[in-house]
């Protein structure tokens, strides 16, 4: 250890607040009347996610980096486990320097397998990372600890826990060595997010060092699992025995690191009303403050230059969607819309089910129109497969040998028209192509033509039979036939350039579409709605979900601005299924036009949620965190 522990009294957790949320005032009132101490504190904020891409979390600490660095500067620090075989791709190693450099020596000195360096991403903020496996042999230790100081039950194996839980000790011993700097004499915010992190809490409060905590939980643990399994989790949230589910889904330690984060904390925080309303029942603390997040928002100074990477994006979707349907038949693409969702696979929380419901009712009822639009519905999400459907691949490439082949016999026409016109000569159509051309022109539409229905799935799963998306999509009748308005596309792995079906980047895929379908009946916030609002596409959210419920409280006008916000509160899965076709069918009968002026008010309304206007309800945080331990 970096330093002999002392004897010290037990602190006294700090008193539960009596209200769920804090409204928060502009950031400049914060500013003037900020304490003394805070523009001279350090900084350092602790995630599982720091150079790493778990979940959701990945995305807050990354594109909030640049705004933390530009308010703080040398002041911040980002703190992260080290894995030597991923984090070197994120990472740049440097030489420690200054009282947070110190601190990693006197890791380092101790024994510890500590790093100081650099996080390659916009603002390169300044990184500390432990690694959790140096300190493996002391794991009953460092468990025992936890146990008999605060009652932290480690009864079942966990491979995730023991890591954390040594990620844990590290981080309270960095803090340890931090404040023992004879010139970091500066006041100490350690700020944590989520219990992977927070379990370095309870053990700095009890010996008392100089920090002041915040910790922010993005989602409660027990509540992920609770809301799996109850149609009506918010209404039973106030009866729920938390100790008895927790050992129910054997998740009994995360639950107790996750309570004692928690009530160890100087200020508890959250990232919407919603999940605060979670936190009062299932963590027995109400948040002091919300701390919605945000992105790094590029504003366009002129609106057409976001509309013509619409229409280029929509452009490679439209390729994809020839190579993947016109084998079997033809639509017209000009009166064609492409929705999508995408999120982890989470059958129920994420909404898979009421969108599918949602989308037989909306091909039955545009049959019934006899609407004359097509909807390609995507479903992005990310499943075990073995490889991309054979036929999926084998259409794709016939369609690349058909448009190569296309535009040889375009070169070639347009090379004998030039000559033939410029001899003054008419020429016979038939002698521009020579028949090697011809011919090889319709070998291959004899090869590309197909009888088949076109694939709904595009890679082959290992759970085929049992996969709960296809066993919906099996049931509801939705398997692509011609007089189907509406189609899907079941696309279980990420979208990316590297991917040889898309061939572009998530965020260009969904520039490219027109409405992102997010009905999350369990979501803490939900950036995969925001970030489509951000690319100025429409999106639906639900008041469900953090943000669906901030946007509620913040844009009375959300509508105008092409967000939707679906009742699924205190609704039925029915009554929310027949809200969501209707969105989706008011949203198909829009003309070319009206979807251009809604997407010139959707990039709009995206400038609020920039971290340069969000970052202040941190800074509220950190103040109040300053405040309390003085």
């Amino acid at each position: 250890m970096v330093k002999k522990r002392k004897e010290v009294k037990k602190v006294e957790i700090i008193p539960k607040p009596d209200n769920t949320s804090v409204k928060v005032e502009p950031a400049m009132k914060h500013m003037e009347n900020s304490p003394a101490g805070l523009d001279d504190a350090l900084l350092c904020e602790v995630a599982w996610e720091v150079c790493q891409q778990v979940g959701g979390i990945y995305t807050v600490i990354r594109s909030k980096a640049p705004c933390m660095v530009k308010t703080w500067g040398n002041r911040y620090c980002l703190v992260g486990p080290y894995n030597p075989i991923t984090s070197p791709a994120e990472f740049e190693e440097t030489t420690p320097s200054g009282p947070i450099g110190n601190a990693v020596k006197a890791l380092q000195k101790a024994g510890f397998d500590a790093h100081y360096g650099h996080w390659l991403i916009t603002g390169r903020p300044r990184v500390v990372l432990l690694n959790p496996k140096c300190v493996f042999h002391r794991l009953h230790e460092i468990k025992y600890l936890l146990w008999e100081h605060h009652g932290i039950n480690f009864a079942s194996y966990d491979p995730l826990v023991d890591e954390v839980v040594a990620f844990g000790f590290l981080v309270s011993e960095f803090f340890r060595a931090l404040s023992a700097e004879d010139d970091a004499r500066k006041p100490i915010v350690g700020h944590f997010h989520e219990w992977m992190a927070g379990s370095a809490i309870p053990e700095i409060r009890r010996d008392n060092l100089p920090v002041s905590v915040v910790f922010t939980t993005h989602a409660t643990l027990l509540g992920r699992y609770l809301a799996m399994n109850d149609p009506w989790f918010y209404d039973h949230v106030p009866f729920v025995n938390w100790h008895v589910d927790a050992r129910r889904f054997n998740v009994e330690a995360q639950v107790l690191i996750e309570r004692a984060a928690a009530h160890g904390s100087h200020v508890m925080s959250t990232v919407s009303d919603i999940t605060g309303y979670e936190c009062k029942y299932l963590l027995g603390r109400k948040p002091d403050v919300l701390l919605p997040n945000g992105l790094n928002i590029e504003r366009f100074v002129a609106l057409h230059e976001f509309q013509n990477l619409h229409r280029i994006n929509k452009e490679k979707i439209h390729e994809f969607v020839m190579g993947h349907f016109f084998p079997s038949y033809s639509f017209d693409l000009d009166k064609t819309v492409y929705f999508f969702t995408s999120g982890r696979y989470e059958y129920a929380n994420k909404g898979f089910n009421l969108t599918i419901e949602a989308l037989a009712r909306l091909n039955w009822r545009m049959k019934q129109m006899k609407l004359n639009r097509t909807v390609v519905f995507f479903i992005v999400t990310k499943r075990p497969f073995k490889s991309i459907n054979p036929e999926v691949l084998r259409t794709r490439a016939l369609m690349l040998e058909l448009r190569e082949n296309c535009k040889s016999i375009k070169n070639q026409v347009g090379d004998r028209l030039f000559v033939s016109a410029a001899m003054g000569q008419w020429p016979k159509l038939d002698e521009l192509v020579d028949d090697y051309w011809k011919l090889r022109l319709r070998r291959n539409l004899y090869a590309w033509k197909t009888k088949r229905l076109p694939i709904v799935v595009t890679h082959d799963l290992f759970d085929d039979a049992t996969d709960e998306i296809l066993m919906q999509l099996r049931s509801c009748n939705l398997f692509n036939k011609p007089d189907d308005p509406v189609k899907v596309v079941y696309h279980p792995d990420f979208v990316s350039s590297s991917d040889p079906l898309f061939g572009m980047d998530y965020d260009q895929f969904v520039r490219g579409c027109h409405l992102g379908v997010f009905p999350s009946y369990y979501e803490p916030w939900g950036y995969a709605p925001l970030e489509s609002i951000v690319m100025g596409i429409p999106a639906i959210t639900t008041d469900t979900s953090g943000f669906g419920t901030y946007v509620l409280d913040k844009m009375p006008e959300h509508k105008e601005c092409g967000i939707s916000v679906l009742k699924r509160r205190n609704a039925t899965f029915d009554a929310s299924a027949d809200e969501l076709t209707e969105e989706m069918f008011r949203f198909v009968q829009m003309e070319r036009r009206e979807r251009i002026t809604m997407r010139n008010r959707t990039e709009h309304s995206s400038e609020q949620f920039d971290w340069q206007h969000l970052g202040q309800y941190y800074r509220q945080a950190h103040e109040m965190a300053l405040q309390r331990f003085t």
